[in-house]
C-alpha cells in the first residue's frame, strides 16, 4: 500500500502513535469486528459454565460434561487408555487422569493392566458406568432434540446446516492456530 494510501486510511497516524485512539481506524474496525465477534464470545463463555456445571443423568452422582462424555466415550470405546483420551479431548495427561480418577472412585470405570505391558491401564466401564452412560446418551438425545425445536423457531434447517458447517471450519482455524503457535493446552480443570 502506498504512503497516501495508508494516510487515507489514517494509518499512518496510528503506526506512528500520534493519531487519536478513539477515532483511529484501528480503533473503529475493532469495534465492528468486536461487535460482531462479541455474540461468540459471549456464547463460549456461557457454554464453558454449562459444560462445568454438574448434572445427574440418572445414577445420582452429579456429572460435568467431560466427566460424562469421557464416561461414554469409554463405554463406546472399551478398553481405551489415557493417551487415547487425551488425544481425543486435546487435554493435558493431568487433567484427563483427573476425570478417570473420579469416574472410578464414582464406581463407574475400572482400570485393568494390558497383558504383556503393566504400564498401559485400559478403561472399562463397570454396569453402574455402562448405566449413566446410557442415561447420559438419552438425555443428550432428547436436550439436542429440544435444542434444535427452540433453534427451528428461528432459523430454517438449512440455516442450521449452514452454522454446524460454519462452527465446524471455525473449529479447525482455531486448532491450526493452537498448533501453528504453539498454544499450550489448559492445565486442568476451570477454576469456578
Amino acid at each position: 500500500m502506498a504512503n497516501t494510501d495508508l494516510e487515507k486510511e489514517g494509518l499512518t497516524e496510528v503506526l506512528s502513535g500520534t493519531s487519536d485512539p478513539q477515532s483511529s481506524f484501528v480503533d473503529q474496525t475493532y469495534q465492528v469486528l468486536n461487535n460482531r465477534h462479541n455474540v461468540i464470545y459471549q456464547f463460549v463463555m456461557r457454554y464453558n459454565d454449562y459444560i462445568y456445571a454438574e448434572h445427574d443423568y440418572g445414577n445420582g452422582d452429579p456429572l460435568t460434561m467431560i466427566e460424562v462424555h469421557t464416561l461414554t466415550y469409554i463405554e463406546d470405546h472399551p478398553g481405551t487408555t489415557v493417551t487415547e483420551l487425551t488425544n481425543y479431548w486435546h487435554k493435558t495427561k493431568g487433567a484427563i487422569s483427573q476425570i478417570v480418577s473420579r469416574l472410578e472412585a464414582l464406581g463407574l470405570v475400572e482400570k485393568t493392566k494390558k497383558e504383556g505391558n503393566a504400564k498401559n491401564v485400559c478403561l472399562y466401564v463397570t454396569e453402574c458406568g455402562y448405566q449413566t452412560s446410557r442415561a447420559h446418551k438419552l438425555y443428550d438425545t432428547l436436550d439436542i432434540t429440544k435444542t434444535i425445536s427452540e433453534l427451528q423457531k428461528e432459523c430454517t434447517p438449512a440455516e442450521i446446516d449452514i452454522f454446524y458447517k460454519v462452527i465446524s471450519v471455525y473449529y479447525d482455524v482455531i486448532c491450526r492456530d493452537f498448533e501453528e503457535n504453539k498454544i499450550p493446552k489448559r492445565q486442568g480443570k476451570r477454576k469456578q
